[in-house]
């Protein structure tokens, strides 16, 4: 990145974009549990449109590049935060934060007091950043989704 990127909300025109970098991010994942059929690799185009109509999620983009996004809906009080990816050649940048920081602000505006997300048991740079953003763990599955939450103050 040679600028900081522009965070900015998620749109439904955005969805071809967001597709590809979901791909790419989630790629890695499939490796680590061996699983190609994982849902953000088989979303398609046209479920994806539909979820961003009405979505507190945001994206990054850098120059005309889109390089991250992530998803968000209000349940009650609760904003369940979804699919962070980032572009795999811009992981480790700061952008995951960004966008955590830009969604959590969308959904306290919107009313939520608290966040929710999750990750797997092995996707241990997920738990770190998760961890390092103010996340604490509030439920582990029995097949080892990790659950966190944090309050949005």
């Amino acid at each position: 990145m040679t600028d900081a990127p522009v965070i900015r909300d998620i749109r439904p025109e955005d969805a071809g974009e967001v597709l590809t970098i979901q791909r790419a991010a989630f790629a890695s994942e499939a490796l680590i549990y061996g699983d190609p059929d994982m849902p953000p690799l088989t979303q398609t185009l046209e479920e994806l449109e539909a979820e961003l109509v009405e979505n507190l999620g945001c994206v990054a983009i850098d120059g005309h590049r889109l390089v991250g996004a992530v998803r968000a809906r209000r349940a009650g009080d609760l904003l369940l935060i979804g699919r962070l990816a980032i572009a795999p050649d811009q992981q480790g940048a700061g952008l995951g934060s960004m966008l955590l920081a830009a969604v959590e602000e969308r959904g306290r505006r919107d009313g939520a007091t608290e966040a929710e997300l999750f990750t797997g048991g092995l996707s241990e740079a997920n738990q770190r950043l998760y961890e390092r953003e103010g996340y604490h763990r509030s439920e582990t599955t029995p097949d080892g989704e990790i659950f966190y939450r944090k309050p949005l103050r």
